[in-house]
């Protein structure tokens, strides 16, 4: 599938052209464009492969405009085309665990598997399992913002929100965790340049 501008881009160059954009061109984005996106983002690793993530695609302009009051009225929540809710549900993941498990594990391996995937949260809270699938979720979030870029569009991940409206607007589960909005679309900014630490400042070898 092409991207915008006629071609897919490398990792590489998805990387380095990535911008946090703010502002939007109001041009949809074609729906099998938008599932490619999310397929290939949905390749992204998590631990024991539980995979706890969850996507809500909004684009319908009300609903946006509902989040955007949710998000301390930031525009590009309205001005991009779509909006990527990316959430975790613990809950409903460890419900069905033998859908994570994988095809090549006989049935008595997948069964014991999953009694000790089970068992390992049985004690902790609803809390404690959607902080830890939220985290789960920024792996996701990473691999949307790149495969986005390499397709040509643009994003800006945002944390600033207020949750329980989130939820209520888009009528998820009051345990699950949200862990970023994104908007996606054509930018219709530049966007800053990258200002990063060198490697010095932030790596050390041992």
């Amino acid at each position: 599938m092409e991207a915008v501008d006629q071609r897919i881009l490398s990792v590489k160059d998805a990387v380095l052209t990535r911008r946090s954009i703010r502002k939007f061109k109001a041009q949809p984005i074609p729906k099998e464009v938008l599932e490619e996106i999310l397929s290939l983002a949905l390749k992204a690793p998590s631990s024991n492969n539980l995979q706890p993530w969850r996507v809500v695609v909004v684009q319908n302009p009300e609903l946006k405009e509902r989040l955007r009051e949710a998000a301390n009225n930031q525009a590009q929540v309205s001005s991009a085309p779509a909006v990527l809710v990316v959430y975790s549900d613990m809950k409903d993941t460890l419900e069905h665990v033998e859908e994570t498990l994988h095809p090549g594990f006989s049935l008595e391996q997948k069964q014991i598997r999953a009694a000790n995937l089970r068992k390992a949260w049985e004690n902790k809270s609803d809390e404690e399992c959607e902080n830890w699938g939220k985290a789960q979720g920024f792996i996701l979030l990473a691999f949307l913002m790149l495969i986005a870029r390499s397709y040509g569009y643009d994003t800006v991940p945002m944390g600033g929100f207020n949750a329980s409206k989130v939820k209520e607007i888009l009528n998820l589960p009051p345990h699950v965790a949200i862990t970023a909005l994104l908007p996606i679309g054509i930018a219709d900014e530049t966007g800053f340049e990258h200002h990063r630490h060198d490697l010095q400042r932030v790596v050390r070898w041992q």
